[in-house]
């Protein structure tokens, strides 16, 4: 009887342990003390509200930083997003929203990256950063300028797709190698960025992989810009695994996207 007893308190408290790719949402007030050496520097945020990529993040990171370095910027990573402040962001061009989801910024940090790309501030947005758990205005005007609908689950969750480049002499797919079929989580939005003026650099071709009825888009932005904005902002819905960022052409446009994105 007590070992029943035993069992099925083990069961409850492993049906309520919590999901850590669904944290409890936190806001940061408190920011970090830079390192003085940091100017013109690139910010790597992964701070997480929503959906948590735990199988890339910490993988992601290290790749995006030695991107920096390799680019001659300082890099900062963190988690904390009351970094989002005038005097900070100050001193970085560009920052990168490595799978940064939810709604993870106040709205005195939001109004903060605001002003940091209408000085002309520079974002590199990845993978989660453009899912629907961004809710603002701003952001999903700036950043997003659709909205993710879904993605492949079970069997078909991770798929080998072929990438179609439409603008292979903007300055992000420079030295992309065709063709050029990675394996990812592919992203599905509720309609072509390019409705709301955004520039579409790369699409994944529908009938290389199993995108699911009602995921199906025909035409299939992947990675875009927004030319309307004071700052240089890219989106890319690129990089659910870890071996993403290990890849020659993901690496390529990710240093590109840094690159263009600083100025």
């Amino acid at each position: 009887m007590f070992r029943i007893i035993g069992l099925i308190g083990l069961l409850a408290t492993a049906q309520a342990a919590p999901n850590p790719h669904l944290p409890k949402a936190t806001f940061d007030t408190v920011a970090p003390k830079l390192p003085k050496t940091i100017e013109r520097g690139v910010l790597i945020v992964s701070k997480t509200n929503g959906w948590r990529h735990l199988e890339h993040i910490p993988h992601s990171n290290v790749v995006l930083t030695g991107i920096a370095r390799e680019l001659g910027r300082p890099a900062y990573a963190t988690e904390n997003a009351a970094i989002f402040n005038d005097e900070q962001l100050a001193r970085f061009s560009v920052v990168v929203l490595n799978s940064a989801s939810g709604q993870f910024l106040t709205e005195p940090q939001r109004a903060a990256f605001q002003r940091f790309v209408d000085r002309g501030g520079g974002v590199v947005a990845l993978h989660a950063a453009g899912d629907n758990s961004h809710v603002a205005p701003w952001y999903v005007d700036t950043i997003i300028g659709t909205k993710f609908i879904g993605h492949p689950g079970d069997d078909d969750h991770i798929q080998p797709a072929r990438i179609l480049v439409d603008q292979p002499d903007h300055p992000v797919m420079k030295g992309v190698t065709l063709p050029w079929t990675p394996k990812d989580e592919w992203y599905s939005f509720s309609g072509d960025p390019a409705a709301k003026g955004m520039t579409v650099l790369a699409r994944v071709d529908e009938t290389s992989y199993r995108p699911g009825a009602k995921l199906a888009m025909g035409s299939h932005p992947i990675i875009w810009t927004n030319p309307n904005s004071r700052g240089r902002v890219i989106y890319s819905a690129l990089g659910h695994t870890p071996e993403s960022y290990d890849d020659p052409n993901y690496r390529r446009i990710l240093t590109n996207a840094i690159r263009w994105a600083a100025r």
